[in-house]
């Protein structure tokens, strides 16, 4: 007997890598499970708004199978790989046009229904668009979390379209909901599924022969100036930020800088990155840390001096928290 059935649903422009990483995965984990003696696996179809033939990124192509939502397969996860867009405008458009606009509203039939849906990177905006992530948590691609916190419900522009975004996440399940990281994200996706319905030791066999290792941040690949969207203040404040370093600014002495109250920075910060000017300076701190871990022989005493903090234990603390990783791993990876 099967341990999960997966509705791998494709649109126009997808991640060609996300679309082979979910069938390499599913189909790996169902060898390994005949192999193991442990039933059938996983099983899977490859979907489409309209069937036939389907344009990814890249230029690459998949034939898929005609969505039809009379199957009735609520028992079935739906999983949505993301769409190669570069900007947040590009996504709007995108999300806009006839494919998605049905697949959204199948989604939010199938999870009224009781059924499971699983998307990364930018189709987690496809499940807002459907409806099913406004009471919920959720992670995006990092470089969209900020535009997917302000993201405002249809027809109710009071009300947001996601309760909280945590980007630092790679993967967050909440309820019928999973959701997962930027493009390559969608392997850690695949990954908990597999592990949550098929077990940890298949899944731990699909790893070791794919050779996948397990990820639960994304917050350590994080380009702080990509978050901030071409704003020219936000790229001005993250330089005099960095430039001060070893001093940590103040948000008072930031807000002075920038000849403003600190309330209307705080505003400005949070609309361009979705979280408070602390969080900000933290976050560059923590960037130039991992940068000089990275890319020099300081020892982890000398970065810690180099970016304001009181001592080594501090750093490797919040490093570990915001990474998921010691000073010496990330010496090792260059992660």
């Amino acid at each position: 007997m099967e341990c999960m059935h997966v509705t791998l649903i494709v649109l126009e422009d997808a991640f060609a890598t996300a679309v082979a990483v979910s069938v390499d995965v599913l189909s790996t984990a169902a060898a390994m499970s005949k192999r193991q003696g442990g039933g059938n696996g996983p099983s899977w179809r490859v979907v489409s708004a309209t069937g036939g033939p389907v344009r990814l990124s890249s230029g690459l192509s998949v034939d898929t199978e005609r969505l039809d939502t009379d199957l009735g397969e609520v028992q079935s996860i739906w999983v949505v790989p993301g769409l190669a867009v570069s900007s947040a405008s590009g996504l709007t458009r995108r999300l806009g046009q006839a494919d998605a606009i049905a697949v959204a509203s199948a989604i939010g039939q199938h999870v009224a229904s009781g059924g499971r849906v699983a998307a990364s990177c930018s189709a987690v905006f496809l499940l807002a668009h459907a409806g099913v992530v406004e009471d919920k948590t959720a992670t995006t691609t990092w470089w969209l979390a900020p535009t997917l916190s302000q993201l405002k419900r249809a027809g109710d522009a009071s009300a947001m379209a996601c309760q909280h975004v945590d980007a630092a996440q790679m993967v967050v399940q909440d309820g019928s909901v999973t959701t997962a990281g930027a493009a390559l994200g969608h392997t850690d996706l695949m990954m908990h599924l597999l592990r949550q319905n098929c077990g940890a030791a298949l899944a731990k066999s699909v790893a070791q022969l794919l050779l996948i290792d397990a990820r639960g941040a994304q917050s350590q690949y994080v380009i702080p100036a990509m978050l901030f969207g071409g704003d020219d203040l936000m790229s001005r404040l993250s330089a005099h930020i960095e430039a001060s370093l070893p001093v940590v600014a103040s948000v008072k002495a930031l807000a002075r800088w920038a000849c403003m109250s600190e309330r209307t920075l705080a505003r400005h910060v949070i609309a361009a990155t979705g979280a408070p000017p602390t969080a900000l300076i933290q976050q560059l701190r923590l960037s130039r840390a991992k940068a000089l871990l990275e890319g020099s022989n300081l020892s982890v005493d000398e970065v810690s001096a180099r970016v304001g903090y009181a001592d080594a234990t501090s750093l490797r603390r919040l490093l570990m928290k915001a990474t998921g990783a010691t000073p010496s791993q990330m010496r090792r990876t260059g992660l």
